[in-house]
């Protein structure tokens, strides 16, 4: 009944969708007024702007899922099956978190305490679940990931200029994994 285009468009923003009617459920809830209803439908409509506002977040850090390769997040561990490359790398062993170009495309590189790294395309099938594994990361809010994402390196008569904080970004450093001084 409905397109398959229009159905995958519904889909990649029910998280927003959802938050807009439990607003308008609060609202609604909050309208006759009164001691207890109002307090009440706020709370709902609260819930429901969370929602909204984490809905957004996630609507701009998903790419469009035609990359190279695929990406399952399972119990902790990130596994990433390229055309040529892959690996998997467990999030409690995640020592940095760092966002790269590389030949004009933006990549996750994924670094292990023992110092093994992967690249994940953001464009890689199932990458999107990669947002909720970097936010559950402690000290790393969804804030970050998504201002990350939207980094930008400025343009120049054509020419993209190379500048440290637009193409090599450390998003994310597990604390204490720096150098020890005695």
């Amino acid at each position: 009944m409905i397109r398959a285009e229009a159905r995958a468009h519904l889909w990649r923003w029910r998280e927003v969708l959802l938050g807009a009617a439990i607003i308008g459920f609060g609202l609604w809830i909050a309208a006759p007024g009164g001691y207890v209803l109002v307090p009440l439908g706020l709370a709902v409509a609260s819930l429901g702007l969370g929602f909204v506002v984490l809905g957004l977040r996630r609507l701009r850090f998903v790419g469009g899922g035609f990359g190279p390769g695929v990406v399952t997040v399972d119990e902790g561990e990130v596994s990433y099956m390229g055309p040529q490359v892959g690996g998997f790398i467990s999030l409690s062993d995640l020592a940095e978190l760092r966002l790269i170009t590389l030949r004009g495309k933006r990549m996750w590189r994924l670094k292990q305490t023992d110092g093994q790294a992967i690249l994940v395309p953001l464009d890689a099938a199932g990458a999107d679940a990669l947002f909720d594994a970097f936010s559950q990361l402690p000290g790393l809010s969804s804030a970050s990931l998504v201002a990350a994402i939207d980094a930008k390196a400025p343009v120049i008569g054509g020419n993209v200029v190379a500048v440290q904080s637009a193409f090599d970004r450390v998003v994310w450093m597990r604390p204490g994994a720096g150098v020890l001084r005695r």
